[in-house]
């Protein structure tokens, strides 16, 4: 069965004054030291003060370490690292040093290709202009039997 109860709630209006809510002149207050488990005095974001139950704080579990031993590999690639880095920048500078010789390589070896790529160019004019043409003379010899048979020819040069 379900019963309904009701509660009486009531809000407080700010007043002025920070101690909005007085204890009742009979009642004494209650000392840090007879507070129960659990119940802390706060305050809260607009200065008041008050009793609230508080959760306890969550302990991390205690974090064990058990020291392992560091793998091969990782040992090779930390001795390594160093040694490939160096390698790697004294090749850079190698190649800055290389690169004037190597520009002026690359252009020689083009200009000996506009020189061999002309020269072939002027042989080939020159060879072409020297010789003397020969009429051509081309004989033809075709053969068929029947209306409808295959032909069969021979070409002499």
């Amino acid at each position: 069965m379900h019963a309904d109860t009701t509660y009486e709630i009531t809000t407080m209006t700010r007043r002025a004054d920070p101690l909005a809510y007085q204890p009742p002149a009979g009642r004494s207050r209650m000392l840090p030291e007879e507070l129960p488990a659990g119940v802390q005095m706060v305050t809260l974001p607009g200065g008041y003060s008050t009793l609230a139950y508080t959760q306890p704080a969550a302990q991390a579990p205690p974090v064990q370490s058990v020291a392992q031993p560091i793998p091969r590999w990782a040992k090779t690639t930390a001795l390594l690292a160093p040694t490939v880095g160096t390698g790697v920048a004294v090749a850079g500078v190698g190649l800055s040093y290389a690169a004037p010789g190597l520009i002026a390589m690359t252009d020689a070896l083009w200009a000996a290709v506009a020189l061999i790529a002309a020269g072939g160019t002027a042989a080939a004019a020159l060879i072409k202009r020297c010789r003397r043409p020969a009429p051509a003379r081309i004989t033809q010899h075709v053969t068929a039997t029947g209306l409808f048979g295959r032909a069969n020819g021979t070409i002499n040069q």
